[in-house]
């Protein structure tokens, strides 16, 4: 069950990343859920973001939560 979980916000974070790249309109469909994935993902993203280092305009927060999550759920539960 926590793998499917931990899967479920990965695919999450994936698809925030993915929207970032597009220009959202004020008032579409795409901009609520571009809503939600910040809503549900920036607890977790944001201080991860502001611990980083800049990287140039990289964004490498989505990258180093991912990885950080497999590594923790792999060690935690090593069915995953």
């Amino acid at each position: 069950m926590a793998c499917t979980l931990i899967d479920a916000y990965v695919i999450v974070i994936v698809l925030r990343m993915v929207l970032s790249w597009f220009p959202l309109s004020p008032g579409s469909p795409m901009e609520g859920v571009g809503n939600f994935l910040r809503k549900i993902t920036e607890p977790l993203l944001g201080p991860l973001r502001r611990a980083l280092p800049p990287m140039g305009g990289l964004d490498l927060s989505p990258m180093v939560l991912i990885i950080g999550l497999r590594f923790v759920v792999g060690r935690l539960l090593l069915s995953c």
